[in-house]
């Protein structure tokens, strides 16, 4: 006859639960991470745009209620800021190809340009009839800006002159976004809430008529040239979409990632990874979902992702790649910078080498004045080869090559392992009955009794009151899933088993009753729950998100 299987470790242990799976740190994670953020609070109201001086020091101006703040990126969180203040709520900015103007677009359809230095305004072009919710300056361009706003009017100005060149009248609903073509001056893009992003070139004496005309199939929120010049993305409800224009507006690629509306994209650039070469691009996106992604468009797929707590309005990041901020609705900014090499060399003592703390520490003389003070002689590093190395005393500290013996730690057995362990099957489910408070210990003894196939055997020789605990038992936990499957058999064999028992005892009568009833109430709920996924099954269908 076949001996049954023994466990041959104690203690008994439960079975684990499922851990979640942690993402493997990459490269790029380190890099996106290397980011310190901190917060810049006290803002007031929402943060609807953040850009960056395409020159150096590469200022930030935050658009928020009616003012614009500008900051210095070097010292974003010890220098006090500048301030412009316009009549109305700012909704974006664009500083000029040479940082020196920056332009600010507000709810009243007014379009002011500012001397950056000296913060008074320069121009005033007031030509839209109701909010204007994007303005940008051309990259190679110092003379005109384009503008776009709820009057579905897109307006191409000359800043000197103070007057509209030409309206563009393409879009059917408020347009909400727009960008210049990094190669070409007279290009530019613009995004509407009738779902289209259209591309149009200046010289064109037609107005009405787009160059090319891409839909997007939800309102746009943000629109961007990729660094190549032949690529779009743009942003509007839970998805990024890249675009190829030199292909006729053809799809490239949609990402969709976030679970809410994508309020604004930016373009970054990571360093030098391992295997990869220097400056590669990469997608910035911010949702009111609260989460940063990072898209590599050229692998195309996410790369990186943060979760900050509140719906993120904008994005920015800088032309060094040194600066990385988000704006809030709840007017917050999340700044985050990498440290330079000036930062590294002009730091605290963190960041200066052990001997020079040393020196710091002893100072430049001694006493006396009579020189500097002579460094103490290093400890001599014993070496495999040397015989002192294999006498050296408990107290040396192990490195990281050395291989530790370690005495086995002496495991304490609960009653129930020392009860399995003598075989005395009965009285260790009894004992982990009464006593354990953890259910896992219950079952996992259950489940060594099954595999020495002594289980059965045990609820038959049980009396009346052990008989009664193991029910009780089974009432608490025979209908929770992760037991059920073996708890829900066993209350099947116990009433079979012991059936005289029960009809013989009120109290074990009622018992059961309420096993039948806690039965049946899982039941009903599986029942509503199947119910349920039946109504969604088909609408994710046709959503396409199943």
């Amino acid at each position: 006859m076949a001996e049954p299987q023994i466990s041959k470790t104690f203690p008994v242990k439960p079975k684990q639960k499922p851990k979640p799976r942690t993402p493997k740190q990459t490269p790029e994670s380190r890099y996106w991470s290397s980011f310190k953020t901190k917060q810049i609070p006290n803002l007031i109201s929402s943060i609807n745009s953040l850009t960056f001086s395409p020159a150096a020091p590469h200022s930030l101006a935050a658009a928020h209620s009616t003012s614009l703040t500008l900051y210095n990126p070097q010292s974003l969180f010890s220098s006090q800021p500048s301030k412009i203040s316009l009549n109305d709520v700012v909704s974006s900015a664009s500083f000029r190809s040479d940082g020196r103007l920056i332009a600010a677009a507000d709810l009243s359809g007014l379009v002011q340009v500012f001397d950056v230095k000296t913060r008074t305004p320069l121009r005033r072009l007031r030509s839209h009839t109701r909010p204007v919710r994007f303005v940008k300056f051309p990259l190679h361009d110092k003379l005109h800006l384009v503008s776009g706003g709820d009057d579905a009017v897109v307006k191409y100005w000359d800043v000197a002159g103070e007057t509209t060149i030409c309206d563009f009248l393409g879009h059917k609903d408020y347009v909400r976004c727009g960008d210049w073509s990094p190669n070409d001056s007279n290009m530019f893009v613009t995004g509407s809430y009738d779902h289209t992003v259209k591309l149009w070139d200046v010289r064109d004496k037609d107005s009405s008529s787009s160059v090319t005309e891409v839909n997007h199939g939800k309102p746009v929120e943000d629109v961007m040239f990729l660094p190549s010049g032949g690529l779009i993305a743009t942003a509007g409800g839970d998805s990024v979409k890249i675009w190829d224009l030199i292909g006729g507006g053809k799809l490239v690629y949609s990402m969709e990632s976030h679970n809410k509306t994508v309020t604004s994209i930016c373009v970054g650039k990571v360093g030098k990874l391992s295997g990869e070469e220097a400056q590669q691009y990469r997608i910035l996106s911010v949702a009111l979902d609260g989460y940063l992604k990072v898209f590599d468009y050229a692998k195309m797929r996410v790369t990186h992702s943060m979760r900050f707590p509140a719906p993120l309005m904008s994005v920015g990041f800088s032309p060094d790649c040194m600066t990385r901020v988000i704006g809030t609705s709840n007017g917050i900014i999340y700044a985050g910078r990498r440290k330079s090499k000036e930062d590294v060399e002009s730091g605290s003592d963190e960041e200066v080498t052990k001997y020079e703390r040393r020196l710091k520490r002893l100072g430049s003389g001694n006493a006396l004045g009579l020189g500097p003070v002579a460094e103490e002689p290093r400890m001599r590093v014993l070496k495999p080869t040397s015989f002192r190395y294999f006498h050296r005393g408990q107290s040396e500290k192990p490195s990281e090559r050395d291989y530790l013996v370690m005495r086995p730690k002496k495991v304490k057995l609960g009653e129930h392992d020392r009860l399995l362990k003598k075989f005395r099957h009965k009285e260790a489910l009894v004992s982990v009955l009464g006593r354990s408070k953890n259910p896992e210990n219950a079952v996992a003894v259950m489940e060594e009794l099954v595999s020495r196939k002594k289980l059965l055997k045990c609820v038959s020789n049980l009396d009346l009151e052990e008989l009664r605990v193991l029910l009780l038992f089974l009432q608490k936990h025979c209908t929770m899933p992760r037991y059920g499957r073996l708890l829900m058999g066993l209350t099947e064999k116990v009433i079979e088993m012991r059936a005289d028992d029960i009809r013989a005892s009120t109290e074990l009568k009622g018992l059961i009753r309420n096993i039948k009833r806690a039965v049946e109430e899982e039941i009903r709920i599986q029942l509503s729950l199947q119910e349920i996924q039946g109504v969604i099954s088909p609408l994710l269908r046709i959503t396409g998100r199943r």
